[in-house]
């Protein structure tokens, strides 16, 4: 993911100190915090934020004018709570009367829920004799725009208010340009021994062996006094509500596997907190720190790769894109009646109009993509309830497809931004240099590239299928538009002499001869014929795709190939899982299983929190992963790959029309005997799925049946 915004300026506010992975994320809905591992925000690439605008700026705890020691920290592995653990430094001399290091603990406990940021300071004196300890936080509110903060210049912004204060509690303020008045609160539940409007300084008195707690809480609207009761009460909402959300839909445990446990269990609880529920349903959004906010392509995707066992995200995805589903034209935001969106945004410069992303559409391939996944999901659950209520939406999506998307009138969906301000790449490779020709040149538009043809053909297809349930008579004709569709690709987009497809046709109809993992978003669709899918399998099995820790966006040795690059030989794990669920539909299985082990690798290394993507250098013994330093983590269909690729290495596949569970062949990651899938409903029916590795195959013996439903396993 990407855009004509998205600078790195503030790289270095990743990487100054502990690499990556150091920045601590939290959110609850619109609102995020993220700070590093002390819990501090320094005015970076951090701060507490809110509907795109970031509230809290800086926010620094000091002991005794100095750091703690940081003895441990981190975000648990529900992903509520940040917890930090420091110990003092010699603390000042107090009177006669001079604290040695180490004495006193201090710990930092951290959740966000209903707008607001709530933490706990507990400190516990563990020396000899009774202490005094100094303790102050600096802060400071700048009401920036998430694009600010990411680096695009303002020639002028709005007002900042001088802030005020009253004994324990600081309110600060920002008028902007856009008339809207922006508002924010830091209140203490002790009232500080000093208090500015950018420092509170604190002396606590420590009896030896005792303990004693500050609350704090920040928010966009007036500040209720922090204290015990209103921290538990919420924290015990906050992970009620985590709960829920995680526990949604059918399970999947390893019972002798407690490590890939952790890495599903992990994934399972960051598509969770990036879940906010919306009025339209669950929403998965794309990613923090940057892309806190609904996007079609990324909640798209995501819901898709769930939804064998959570189909709730999908109808909450559909539903919330046909609110927004695009009526008329606009160059600006690159939209024209029955587009998809492709992202929004709340901040201040989303509403002037210096950023086209309020509601931007520049996106290729967000409306094939919503038709596709309708099919998809009216498949895996039989809810032609909801699918009637899209009809409408649907049939103006094909509706773009034909009048503006097929631009040229030759049945392929192209792209060219409407205006300079908007995604001059409009594919999920959406970074102003991976598009390309074999020798770097970069192509003239109206582009069409080679996925969207992918995903057109499985909207066409899954239009056509509805219909017939619907009795809508149109279904020949979008049957028809698939099949004409499958046959221009496979004439236009194929190269006899690299066994490939290229990545794109350019304005002039040339091909873009760079080989790249666009194809197997391809397979995805299933679109090509079995023996091509067998060819470009093989290649994007070899060396020149593969690193070790998955497969690169391009192949080794082309124009712009870069390891470091965001889309040019980097890895992400979604492209992966999109591609090796595209070989298991062509009977790929024991690859998918090579590359589901390789990607797990890859996530131990992180934590078991796999990034947006990571550096596509060849794998070395006893070596990790490079990280790409400004990732998002998490990401949310970097979380959700490893459930298409588990999907996709037991071969399930759910078809609730027929009452149908197929599991074609199945087989079991590497390192994992045997794997349980909990309450996976088809329809009214529940059943739960036995796997097993048994004489060197992979038998499933399904259990605790309720309702008609039937288990086929395909070889």
């Amino acid at each position: 993911m990407d855009d004509t915004y998205s600078v790195a300026t503030n790289a270095a506010e990743f990487t100054d100190t502990d690499g990556p992975e150091r920045l601590m994320a939290l959110k609850d809905g619109d609102t995020f915090v993220v700070a590093d591992g002390w819990g501090d925000m320094k005015g970076g690439a951090d701060g507490l934020f809110d509907r795109d605008t970031r509230l809290l700026s800086r926010f620094v705890m000091t002991a005794g004018q100095t750091r703690p020691s940081r003895l441990s920290s981190g975000v648990g592995s529900d992903n509520v709570f940040f917890t930090c653990h420091t110990t003092n430094r010699p603390l000042p001399p107090m009177g006669k009367r001079s604290a040695p290091a180490g004495v006193i603990h201090m710990e930092r406990r951290r959740f966000v829920r209903a707008r607001r940021m709530f933490e706990r300071v507990r400190m516990v004196n563990h020396g000899t004799e009774d202490l005094l300890l100094p303790l102050a936080f600096d802060f400071a509110a700048d009401f920036a725009d998430i694009f600010q903060v990411r680096g695009t210049l303002r020639e002028k912004r709005g007002a900042s208010e001088t802030p005020t204060h009253d004994g324990r509690r600081v309110t600060f303020g920002y008028l902007g340009l856009d008339g809207v008045r922006r508002s924010g609160c830091l209140a203490f539940s002790e009232p500080p021994a000093r208090l500015s409007g950018s420092r509170a300084e604190f002396m606590f008195s420590l009896p030896m062996g005792k303990r004693c707690d500050l609350y704090i809480e920040c928010g966009g609207d007036a500040c209720e006094a922090p204290d015990a009761i209103r921290f538990r009460a919420n924290a015990v909402d906050a992970r009620l509500a985590m709960r829920a959300r995680c526990r949604r839909g059918t399970s999947v445990r390893g019972p002798r596997s407690p490590r890939f446990n952790q890495w599903l269990d992990q994934s399972r609880a960051d598509v969770a907190l990036l879940t906010s529920d919306l009025p339209t349903g669950p929403y998965p959004y794309a990613g923090v720190p940057w892309f806190s906010t609904p996007f079609g392509r990324d909640g798209i995707i995501t819901a898709w790769q769930l939804l064998w066992l959570d189909p709730s995200l999908a109808k909450g995805v559909l539903t919330y894109l046909a609110m927004r589903q695009a009526t008329e034209s606009s160059a600006f935001q690159d939209s024209a009646p029955g587009k998809i969106m492709h992202e929004t945004r709340g901040g201040e410069m989303s509403a002037l109009g210096e950023v086209p992303f309020g509601l931007y559409y520049g996106g290729v391939d967000t409306t094939c993509l919503f038709v596709a996944l309708a099919g998809a999901y009216a498949r895996r659950t039989g809810d032609f309830e909801t699918i009637r209520s899209l009809w409408p939406n649907l049939i103006a999506a094909v509706g773009w497809m034909t009048d503006y998307g097929d631009v040229n009138g030759d049945g392929l969906i192209r792209y060219q931004r409407g205006a300079d301000t908007g995604l001059s790449n409009q594919g999920w490779k959406d970074s102003e240099d991976s598009i390309f020709h074999a020798d770097g040149q970069f192509p003239k538009g109206p582009i069409a590239l080679l996925e969207v043809q992918g995903y057109a053909y499985s909207a066409w297809q899954a239009m056509a299928d509805l219909a017939l349930t619907l009795g809508d008579d149109r279904a020949p004709e979008w049957a028809a538009r698939a099949e004409s569709v499958r046959r221009r690709v496979e004439d236009l987009f194929w190269m006899e002499d690299e066994q490939f497809y290229a990545i794109a046709l350019d304005g002039d109809g040339r091909q873009c001869r760079a080989i790249g993992s666009n194809a197997g978003h391809l397979l995805f669709s299933g679109l090509p014929s079995p023996e091509r899918a067998k060819v470009v399998a093989k290649r994007m099995l070899g060396a020149e795709f593969r690193s070790g820790w998955g497969i690169r966006t391009l192949a080794r040795g082309q124009a712009r190939f870069n390891p470091m690059s965001y889309h040019n030989g980097s890895v992400w794990p979604h492209d992966t899982a999109m591609a090796v669920a595209g070989m298991a539909r062509y009977g790929e299985r024991e690859a998918v299983g090579l590359i589901l082990s390789e990607i797990y690798s890859a996530a131990a290394h992180f934590h078991l929190r796999l990034p947006e993507l990571f550096c596509g250098f060849e794998r070395e013994p006893g070596e990790p992963p490079i990280a790409y330093p400004v990732a998002c983590l998490p990401q949310a269909w970097a979380a959700g790959s490893v459930f298409l690729m588990l999907q996709s290495t037991l071969g399930v596949r759910v078809d609730a029309t027929k009452g149908v569970i197929e599991v074609d062949d199945p087989m079991l990651p590497t390192g994992v005997e045997r794997l349980t899938i909990s309450n996976l409903r088809v329809g009214d029916a529940v059943v739960d799925l036995a796997f097993q590795r048994l004489d060197g195959h992979t038998v499933v013996v399904p259990r605790n049946r309720i309702g008609d439903v039937v288990v086929r396993l395909v070889r």
